[in-house]
């Protein structure tokens, strides 16, 4: 389908891969094609992409001295780091802390380690749906061996206050090891890892343009881990398993390109959203996101009407949005219930989001959409 004929509105899903990064991707596949753990010129030539790739990414999250292995995703760099880590740091200390709305693949890493004995300490957000700084510093203590709590949340888009939180945390006691799930704020808020005082990041290549299969694990100097995956001692070891250069190259490529830009992606993202909170508004549909949270996601609903009959009928319109995170799957938000969605709105929920390439014609469209949407469902009521 041409891109003019359709608006895609579901980025925090997944992004189109720009132009520059698919050309990166082909060039590996088809020129710099050698294993990088081999010692003839091609290998070296493709060692030379990923350490490129690895020092573009770095520089990014803000600390070049860092180390960064290449896994196949977020969900891969945060099951490594929630489990590699405990596993490393939790012998005498059996206290982990995570909060009640991240990502499955942070939470239920942490299922696991409560599975292995570990005490698992999980935050609920207050009664106005707030996880505070003081919340998350309260809750660590001399036993605690790591805390994990995500930068911005992937289906409302609130940030947690985690930059102030893990500097006292770090302050205080200075081995509990600090970890973020990064992969809705990199490249798209201004931060880095060293104003957040994080020892270990995730983020994810296919929400920045870059191609699925991709992500990343950030290590502070310093910071040992237990392997997840074993075998030939790829990625210092501490990851095994031939690297995926051409998404690897893809995935520098695109940090290369968009690091110089946040900031103007990000007044671009604030100018869109804000334009979606009136225009959506206006044809009865009630804002959910706070006005405080990433410009990049907006959560809404429209009362009366089924998250699911809505995406569909949109869909018709060629109005893609999500009914809610992509890897729920379409099951009810556990998560919107622990930030205190109305009950009554559960159903109803649409996440809008947003990128570069997004534009306002698509938040016409979805208004222009949503009205149609109200119009054939009465029709059928009737």
């Amino acid at each position: 389908m041409p891109e003019e004929a359709f608006s895609y509105l579901d980025n925090a899903s997944t992004t189109k891969v720009m132009p520059e990064a698919a050309e990166a991707a082909y060039q590996a596949m088809t020129q710099i094609y050698g294993n990088p753990s081999s010692l003839h010129s091609m290998g070296l030539a493709a060692q030379r992409l990923v350490t490129h790739s690895r020092n573009r990414i770095l520089a990014a999250l803000g600390d070049p001295s860092g180390r960064l292995l290449f896994t196949s995703g977020a969900t891969e760099a945060n099951n490594t780091a929630v489990l590699g880590l405990a596993a490393k740091y939790g012998v005498r200390k059996k206290r982990v802390v995570t909060t009640t709305i991240e990502h499955p693949s942070v939470s239920m890493a942490f299922n696991r380690l409560e599975e292995l004995g570990y005490e698992v300490v999980r935050l609920s957000p207050n009664s106005v749906g707030e996880i505070t700084e003081d919340m998350l510093v309260s809750a660590v203590d001399s036993k605690t061996c790591l805390i994990s709590a995500m930068l911005v949340n992937n289906e409302t888009g609130c940030i947690l206050p985690i930059a102030g939180a893990f500097m006292k945390i770090k302050r205080k006691y200075p081995d509990c090891i600090t970890h973020s799930d990064l992969v809705q704020g990199f490249l798209k808020l201004p931060t880095s890892v060293k104003t957040l005082c994080l020892d270990s990041a995730s983020v994810s290549g296919h929400k920045f343009h870059a191609p699925k299969g991709v992500g990343a694990l950030y290590l502070k100097k310093g910071i040992r881990l237990s392997p997840l995956l074993v075998g030939g001692g790829q990625e210092q070891g501490l990851r095994s398993g031939t690297e995926a250069v051409p998404c690897i190259h893809a995935m520098g490529r695109a940090v290369e390109l968009q690091s110089p830009t946040i900031e103007k992606r990000y007044e671009h993202a604030l100018s869109l959203n804000e334009y979606a909170r009136k225009s959506l508004t206006a044809v009865g549909a009630v804002i959910l996101s706070r006005a405080d949270a990433s410009p990049y996601i907006l959560s809404i609903a429209l009362p009366g009407y089924k998250s699911e009959t809505l995406l569909h009928s949109l869909e018709e319109d060629g109005v893609y949005v999500s009914s809610g995170s992509a890897c729920s799957k379409g099951k009810k938000s556990a998560v919107l219930t622990e930030l205190k969605t109305k009950g009554s709105y559960i159903d109803n929920v649409l996440r809008i989001s947003f990128s570069g390439m997004s534009r306002q014609e698509d938040i016409d469209a979805l208004a222009k959409g949503l009205i149609r949407c109200s119009e054939r469902l009465a029709r059928i009521r009737n």
